[in-house]
């Protein structure tokens, strides 16, 4: 558990998670929309399209934040191809 945690103090990968976690959270509002009707299928896509804003304003307060120190970061896409 130690070790998985140690992998997150980088901000990069801390940010490529975040974006992982939206970009399923908002396939799953797709993917709800198409297979689920009624109000249930309704309350399903408000309720994951609400979590991935949600998540998108905190990496956004996240980035903020990390614009202050010395780390280099440009932002996931460019994380990605360093990491490829």
């Amino acid at each position: 558990m130690q070790n998985a945690l140690s992998r997150l103090e980088d901000f990069g990968t801390r940010s490529l998670v975040t974006h992982v976690i939206m970009a399923v959270a908002a396939a799953g509002a797709v993917v709800s929309a198409l297979t689920v009707e009624g109000r249930v299928g309704d309350i399903l896509v408000v309720g994951f399209m609400g979590f991935a804003a949600g998540l998108w304003i905190s990496q956004s307060v996240h980035s903020l934040g990390n614009s202050y120190t010395d780390d280099d970061y440009k932002g996931v896409l460019m994380y990605l191809m360093e990491k490829l």
